[in-house]
């Protein structure tokens, strides 16, 4: 029951966008610091995955985990940037766009690794190199990017960044090398309650900002569709002109391709007074989730050309 709730996460979360669209309120009271906790939730079950040799693995393949977290922190943010002067956006859009683009790798990028047959191992990796370097990344690109833009936090990002990212993880790969007894026992519901709780996040940020969507938020999704598939695309490409290795290719893709909209939402909520802001992150979701599958039918079943 818990793996096909996980599996279809992307139709599960386009439900409940869309009917967060009809009736708002059935999720708006789901704000706040509820969508913190439930964002530390979901890192948390992320920590319960890991253990410390999982950020070692890198030594195993350095080039592999090094190209992805380059593209994962060079490509996606100019590519957010560059999208929201392209397609003209309004500044809280822009800023939430390009807040989105300088998240790292999100769970949800595991899942459609295993479902599209890619290497797993390498998935996890580097999430979770990817969150780490987060705490700095994050908060740095999303100054250096947007402050045309708005006034940005920064100490607030960095901070909000620690405290959801760093904590709830340590603590998961904490319980999961000391505890393992304990961590086994929880880790089977952490992907079902991880889905249910990015659903509701999404679904309360949408409901929230139903008016702003529907009346100007056109553009904004051509520009999130656009940020997704060149993430994608190119993840795959460079990756496999440089490496060689279609398995691998499939594997940065993902990564580069899917962000952790959930601790783009959280930032967004904690430091911007504009609730406007939160709202890139929350259809970031949705959308990178949708093309994840696409991407899965596409490259499930191809066979490994090199």
């Amino acid at each position: 029951m818990s793996n096909k709730i996980t599996t279809s996460f992307p139709w599960i979360v386009t439900v409940f966008a869309v009917i967060s669209l009809i009736y708002p309120s059935l999720f708006t009271w789901f704000n706040g610091s509820l969508i913190t906790l439930g964002l530390g939730v979901i890192m948390l079950g992320m920590g319960l995955t890991l253990k410390t040799g999982d950020f070692f693995q890198v030594i195993s393949s350095p080039k592999s985990v090094f190209l992805g977290l380059g593209m994962q922190f060079v490509i996606m943010p100019l590519m957010g940037w560059g999208l929201a002067i392209l397609f003209h956006l309004p500044s809280f859009f822009a800023v939430g766009m390009i807040l989105v683009a300088s998240c790292p790798g999100g769970t949800a990028s595991n899942v459609i690794a295993y479902l599209a047959k890619a290497d797993v191992a390498l998935s996890v990796t580097m999430t979770a190199c990817s969150t780490l370097a987060a705490i700095i990344m994050t908060p740095f690109l999303t100054l250096k990017l947007s402050g045309s833009y708005l006034e940005i936090p920064a100490e607030g990002l960095f901070y909000s960044t620690l405290k959801v990212v760093l904590v709830p993880v340590s603590l998961g790969v904490f319980i999961n090398s000391f505890l393992p007894k304990t961590a086994n026992k929880i880790v089977p519901f952490a992907p079902p309650t991880a889905v249910l709780l990015i659903c509701m996040i999404v679904a309360s940020i949408v409901g929230q900002g139903k008016e702003i969507i529907l009346s100007s938020g056109v553009l904004l999704i051509l520009a999130l569709i656009c940020l997704h598939l060149i993430g994608f695309a190119l993840g795959f490409l460079i990756s496999l002109g440089l490496l060689k290795n279609w398995r691998a290719a499939k594997t940065i893709a993902i990564e580069v391709g899917m962000q952790n909209s959930g601790l783009g939402v959280v930032l967004a909520r904690e430091n911007f007074t504009s609730p406007s802001v939160a709202i890139p992150a929350a259809l970031s979701s949705l959308i990178h989730s949708l093309l994840g599958s696409f991407f899965v039918k596409i490259f499930k079943n191809k066979p490994t050309i090199m």
